[in-house]
């Protein structure tokens, strides 16, 4: 079976492509892909070719590991159904028309995938295209509620995953936090918190502060903010080494934590705030394309201000 999927050849050398599919066993589903979302983090490195090494990274890949889809083929031992709706982080089931390697380190962005059925998650269809942002849902959640995590108080970057990490600090029943974004075009759409410059907020007792923007160079300003004995938290991806001045570390005897990708148990706590009705995805999806159009729609979700969240439309 052939398929069409987004390929990226090289850096800044993307298009859309055919590829073939590896044969689904008894325990695979084969997907639909109705929805797949563009990242700005680790998706953004690999099209710029900015990524650092990273374990099975190579080109050409299929990028991407946000889709929602329908099951068009369920293996008789994998405990789904054909029509049921599904979010899959990706898939690693590709190869070119003469069975050369195309790599699927996330590999979500094709109009169908093959994918072992204990990856994929149920959904409601009424989500429609925010289902794809469940696996960033899951990494904010993952970064507010790992192992001895405090829910922060102050959230650096009003982007996608800094707005998210906000409504997930509320639904789990925390202070609203004050959130910062340098960019006071971003400052819109907050729900149920605040959102400032930097040089507008004075106060330097926060507890816990969350650095969803991925620069590199804020340690200091965020270690400047802490009250003795806090936390910074960082939630981003970073392509360039950190440092810190140690001094004032060591006056308040800083915790410094990384927080990675999601794991299950995160998928399954967001899903159950999502199906209480205490987190909400909407508002957060800024723009569609086709993906006919996906050169032009990588370069916008990577240059444009105003674009939250770019989702590529498989059935338009």
């Amino acid at each position: 079976m052939q398929t069409d999927a987004i390929i990226l050849n090289a850096p800044r050398d993307l298009s859309l492509g055919r590829v073939a599919l590896h044969d689904a066993g008894p325990q695979d589903l084969v997907i639909r892909i109705t929805h797949s979302g563009i990242s700005t983090g680790t998706e953004r490195l690999f099209w710029s070719g900015e990524m650092p090494p990273f374990p099975g990274m190579g080109y050409p890949l299929v990028p991407g590991y946000e889709a929602t889809g329908v099951v068009e083929q369920a293996g008789p031992d994998c405990g789904f159904h054909t029509g049921e709706t599904v979010f899959v982080p990706g898939a690693n089931c590709f190869s070119g028309p003469d069975d050369s390697a195309v790599f699927g380190l996330f590999g979500a962005a094709a109009r169908h995938l093959v994918t072992d059925a204990r990856r994929v998650t149920r959904i409601d269809p009424a989500l429609g295209a925010d289902g794809a942002l469940l696996a960033l849902a899951a990494t904010a959640r993952h970064a507010v509620a790992g192992p001895n995590a405090r829910l922060p108080d102050l959230v650096v970057g009003h982007g996608v995953l800094g707005r998210l990490v906000a409504r997930i600090v509320i639904a789990l029943g925390g202070p609203a936090p004050q959130v910062w974004d340098v960019n006071t075009a971003r400052h819109a759409g907050a729900q149920g918190y605040c959102v400032c410059h930097p040089d507008d907020d004075s106060r330097r007792d926060y507890t816990c502060i969350l650095d969803a923007s991925g620069a590199a160079g804020l340690l200091d300003q965020l270690i400047g903010r802490v009250a003795k004995g806090g936390e910074v938290v960082l939630a981003g991806f970073y392509t360039t080494p950190l440092q810190f001045t140690f001094v004032p570390a060591f006056m308040r005897e800083l915790r410094l934590r990384v927080a990675a990708e999601w794991q299950p148990e995160d998928m399954i706590a967001t899903c159950d705030l999502i199906h209480r009705g205490a987190l909400s995805l909407r508002g957060l999806v800024t723009h569609h394309a086709k993906p006919a159009d996906a050169p032009q729609a990588y370069e916008q979700a990577f240059s444009d201000a105003d674009c939250l969240k770019m989702i590529l439309d498989w059935e338009a």
